[in-house]
């Protein structure tokens, strides 16, 4: 009988301490609790809300809510994003994202164009030729989107109601091409008016004067020897104003030129060459022409090198 009692002692003994087993796992458990809560206190809330949503479009990708909800609410909310869009790129869907662009093509006679020459450092260049007119306010540069915009007032360019360049318009765009003559970029002349009605003999309305002056500044680019498959027209009349008709002041601004210079360019070898011979050089040629007729018979002789001479001189007898 003493023997069993001592057995049934040292059983009781060995269950005295056994919560203590029981104390540290909760003890465990409730510092763990008190770190998670420090940190997702600490967190920042961006990263956090970023990291959430990943876990739950990992977990639940096609679910708004858990697979295995129980009678509580759910600590992470998952597929809880703000945005309905999905995303692409190096994640958990294999779809394939939008495909990215460098930029819509605007222009409708490019069928294989590439980028032309920086615009900022084109832009650089004609603010220090045109300084003095850009100080003044009769001419403006500006990088809108793919386009650098000389916008020049028609006041500087043409008398009021004419579509006939000044002489100011030839000297300022002789100031201007030098700059542009040796780059690709695509060229638009943009002829705009203000909204005072216009009907004489020669333009029946603003469009017509728009249209008329654009094609004027582009003819003096091209005796610059701009090359002309870069160039084209767009006439607005008087359907794009810059600034309100309601002052002098405003319908000033609303007559311009917009010369706009494109990022994209004709390529290489499409650039056709301008003829080498100018304005001034046929100028002379019909002087000789005129003064060779009051005298010998002219002559058209075509040299080896692909140019003309305009002789009046028997080339069969010059040996005699």
């Amino acid at each position: 009988m003493r023997r069993n009692h001592e057995s049934r002692h040292d059983v009781a003994q060995d269950n005295v301490h056994r919560w203590l087993i029981s104390y540290a796992d909760y003890m465990t458990l409730l510092f763990a609790l008190f770190v998670v809560l420090y940190a997702m206190a600490i967190i920042h809330e961006e990263p956090f809300e970023t990291m959430t949503d990943s876990i739950g479009r990992v977990f639940q990708s096609d679910q708004e809510q858990t697979k295995n909800r129980g009678q509580g609410e759910d600590i992470l909310p998952v597929n809880s994003s703000r945005s309905e869009t999905r995303l692409y790129g190096d994640g958990i869907l294999e779809e394939a994202g939008p495909e990215l662009t460098d930029g819509k093509n605007e222009l409708s006679n490019i069928e294989k164009s590439e980028v032309g020459t920086n615009l900022e450092s084109l832009e650089e260049e004609l603010h220090t030729a045109l300084y003095e007119l850009v100080e003044s306010g009769y001419a403006e540069l500006e990088i809108d989107g793919d386009w650098l915009e000389i916008e020049l007032s028609s006041g500087l360019l043409f008398p009021s109601g004419s579509a006939s360049a000044t002489n100011n318009a030839e000297a300022i765009l002789s100031v201007i091409t030098p700059i542009i003559k040796d780059v690709t970029n695509y060229l638009r002349v943009r002829g705009y008016t203000d909204n005072q009605p216009i009907n004489t003999e020669v333009f029946e309305s603003n469009w017509e004067l728009s249209v008329a002056r654009a094609v004027a500044i582009l003819r003096l680019l091209e005796e610059q020897e701009i090359v002309p498959a870069r160039m084209a027209i767009e006439g607005y009349g008087q359907y794009s104003p810059k600034v309100d008709n309601n002052s002098t002041q405003g319908l000033l601004q609303n007559r311009r030129v917009v010369i706009a210079i494109s990022k994209y360019g004709l390529e290489r070898e499409n650039v056709i060459d301008t003829p080498s011979i100018s304005v001034k050089d046929i100028e002379l040629i019909k002087q000789e022409v005129d003064s060779a007729q009051q005298g010998n018979r002219i002559r058209i002789v075509e040299l080896e090198n692909g140019g003309i001479r305009i002789t009046t001189r028997d080339e069969d007898n010059q040996d005699n």
